[in-house]
This record gives structure tokens, C-alpha cells and sequence, in this order.
């Protein structure tokens, strides 16, 4: 579901709380926003050819996270 939110807007950069609302219909009041990193985390892992160094799923440091075709 994350991967899928985040490619159909690529380039566009999603916080976590955005992200907790869009992909799980739910907020940082119900879950902590650091979920969010671990499944990113966890993304990363099945479709990065290096994980630590993505190439599709990157961070904007400081906001939250895209998609970069």
C-alpha cells in the first residue's frame, strides 16, 4: 500500500503524518510516526538493489518521503 501511495504521485514528498492518514487512515493521535520509517525501511528492502543507498524510495530529510521514478 505505501509503495503504491507514494507511485502514484512521483516526486511528490509526503510527510508521515500525511502518510499515516493517506495509506492507513490513520494518524500520530493513534500510531507513531516512526511506524511509518519501518515500513519504509522494510519496502526498501525488497525493492532497492542497495537498501542503505535507495534509488526509488528516498528521503527528504527534514519532511518525509517520494518516489522517485
Amino acid at each position: 500500500l505505501l509503495l503504491e501511495f507514494l507511485a502514484k504521485s512521483p516526486r511528490q514528498v509526503f510527510d508521515r503524518e500525511q502518510l499515516l492518514q493517506h495509506v492507513w487512515n490513520s494518524s500520530s493521535d493513534w500510531q507513531d510516526p516512526a511506524t511509518v520509517t519501518e515500513h519504509v525501511r522494510r519496502v526498501r528492502q525488497k525493492i532497492e538493489p542497495h537498501p542503505d543507498s535507495p534509488r526509488w524510495l528516498r528521503t527528504v530529510r527534514g519532511v518525509g518521503y517520494r518516489f522517485e521514478p
